[in-house]
């Protein structure tokens, strides 16, 4: 009410509220429960390619928490995301035997690109990492995921 509305404007409000900012826990809710999230969106975008995209728990975090810097709320994340994920969803298309893209709370703060794990073992490479990923960080990402994808099997 301090912000500018005038009085007349106001008395034809029959309810006013206050609402408080949301915290990382509803906002990680937000991007992955509802019917169509936007998790499950890019998910099903990704999947029109044939790939599998996958958030770590922590780059969920790591978006929730931006979206609270930046004091937008829910309505920004679309943008964290989609500032992650474009150019990956650019230069899939024109990559060969992708099977699935990994997002880590690294690729988030933009301290590392995206992990692509590619269909064939032998091919298996992560395309310009900033920090660098190794077999040890295919390992442990196998094991965070407890093993539950088939790129992941001798890992």
């Amino acid at each position: 009410l301090k912000y500018g509305l005038i009085p007349e404007f106001v008395g034809r409000l029959p309810v006013v509220a206050t609402l408080e900012d949301l915290d990382e826990t509803s906002l990680k809710k937000i991007l992955t429960e509802p019917k169509n999230a936007l998790v499950k969106q890019y998910q099903r975008l990704f999947e029109m390619e044939n790939i599998e995209l996958t958030f770590a728990d922590e780059a969920l975090g790591a978006v929730a928490r931006k979206a609270i810097e930046r004091k937008t709320g829910a309505r920004g994340l679309r943008s964290i995301l989609e500032a992650i994920l474009l150019e990956t969803m650019f230069d899939l298309p024109g990559l060969e035997g992708v099977e699935e893209v990994v997002i880590s709370r690294e690729v988030v703060e933009g301290t590392a690109r995206p992990l692509y794990i590619y269909a064939d073992r032998s091919d298996r490479a992560v395309e310009g990492s900033a920090i660098g990923v190794d077999e040890s960080r295919l390992r442990a990402w196998c094991g965070a995921r407890r093993l539950r994808s088939a790129t992941c099997q001798g890992y």
